[in-house]
């Protein structure tokens, strides 16, 4: 409980800056102001969070790092405003970069009643973890996961991420007007979901703007030589080149490729930093899709850049970004369902609270620019198209896809 009524004052405040978009403890931290009546508030409550993500295995390196550095960064700064009455505690939990590994976490966070669960790197997975959530009526918000229709599976689930349904056609479209490619060859990973997701949503793009696919090839998670498919794609010569897999076969297919001598414009979506420093030399010149861009000049962005650099000493990636996007918006969602105009103490919303909240955002200023969630919970924002230069990511613009 909190004494004198000040609480509406302090969480109302935080709202407001919550609401105005306001990441970055600095930024976030102007909007409050330190009480000055001697007014004696309580200790700060505490709600318990579960954190899931490939923290050892395969998807370590490539996603699930970034995604706990982006998570712990938003939380120590939203545990460190000014007068906080509500703090996070994250109960981490290492799926092992296994569908196993995941569907226990889930089942243990469960157990342990925690209202929502963030995290959740491979879309893979998440299919068997997700309706585990929905069954318990506990919230995830996963901030990686991109198979179209994921959060259909029902109204407990959300996602940061932009799915490939939304992502795909707006990269096309960019990419396509910028540098007017006329045929395509494809190739993607059929044994895992986001890749045919991405895929299908690729094809399905290129289509729609009248691009001819010349040829698709198929692999499969684990494969690692992949010279028969890509001389096959040289043989027939396409402008683009399309590639849809996740870490590490989308590396060797980049590589591979370059060494074949496959003379295309390279576009393969959601390439991150380590990608990018595995394939090395042959990653400049690829184009990505994503859903965040590190030289965007907002406060928001800048803040959270500065912030990661100053905690970590590494430039972030969007896996990060997207993660320390979602626990601001879930924060929110969480103050929302916490906090009422006639409320004089703390109550730890439910996971039914959470969900309402998290329904009604809408336009919520992150580093990812303006979100909202769609009726199914999914992610609305502006997906961005990217190029690699010099192993950096910086913004496409037309005649910059070129071989190295």
């Amino acid at each position: 409980m909190i004494r004198t009524g000040i609480s509406q004052f302090v969480f109302a405040t935080a709202v407001i800056g919550l609401v105005a978009g306001l990441c970055g403890c600095d930024i976030v931290a102007e909007l409050l102001t330190q009480t000055d009546d001697g007014s004696d508030i309580e200790a700060p409550a505490s709600i318990d969070i579960g954190l899931v993500a490939p923290l050892t295995g395969e998807y370590a390196a490539p996603y699930g790092l970034s995604m706990e550095r982006g998570f712990n960064l938003a939380r120590d700064e939203i545990n460190g405003l000014p007068n906080n009455l509500l703090t996070i505690n994250f109960l981490v939990e290492d799926d092992m970069s296994t569908r196993d590994g995941m569907v226990s976490a889930f089942e243990r966070l469960i157990q342990a009643g925690v209202p929502a669960i963030v995290g959740v790197a491979i879309s893979n997975q998440a299919q068997h973890a997700f309706p585990i959530a929905q069954e318990n009526q506990v919230v995830v918000l996963s901030s990686v996961s991109a198979a179209a229709g994921l959060s259909s599976i029902g109204d407990y689930i959300f996602r940061a991420a932009l799915a490939v349904d939304k992502m795909n056609p707006a990269g096309v479209y960019i990419t396509h007007e910028a540098i007017g490619y006329e045929s395509a060859a494809m190739i993607y990973d059929d044994a895992d979901l986001y890749s045919t997701s991405s895929y299908e949503h690729l094809a399905a793009a290129l289509l729609n703007r009248g691009v001819e696919v010349l040829l698709t090839e198929t692999y499969q998670s684990g494969d690692t030589d992949f010279t028969a498919q890509l001389t096959a794609i040289m043989e027939v010569n396409p402008d683009a080149l399309f590639v849809s897999g996740l870490a590490p076969e989308i590396v060797s297919v980049v590589v591979q490729a370059r060494e074949i001598g496959i003379e295309a414009d390279y576009i393969v979506p959601e390439l991150g930093i380590n990608d990018i420093q595995q394939a090395g030399a042959a990653a400049d010149g690829v184009i990505t899709f994503t859903g965040w861009d590190s030289t965007v000049d907002n406060p928001m962005n800048q803040s959270f850049v500065a912030g990661y650099q100053a905690a970590y000493g590494i430039a972030p990636d969007p896996w990060a970004a997207q993660s320390y996007a979602a626990l601001y918006i879930l924060y929110h969602a969480i103050l929302e369902a916490t906090f009422s105009e006639d409320s004089a103490s703390i109550t730890i919303p439910d996971s039914m609270s959470i969900r309402d909240a998290l329904a009604a955002v809408q336009d919520f200023g992150t580093n990812l620019g303006l979100f909202s969630f769609d009726a199914e919970g999914e992610a609305l924002y502006e997906p961005v198209v990217l190029i690699i230069k010099d192993g950096n990511l910086v913004p496409f613009a037309a005649n910059e896809a070129v071989s190295p």
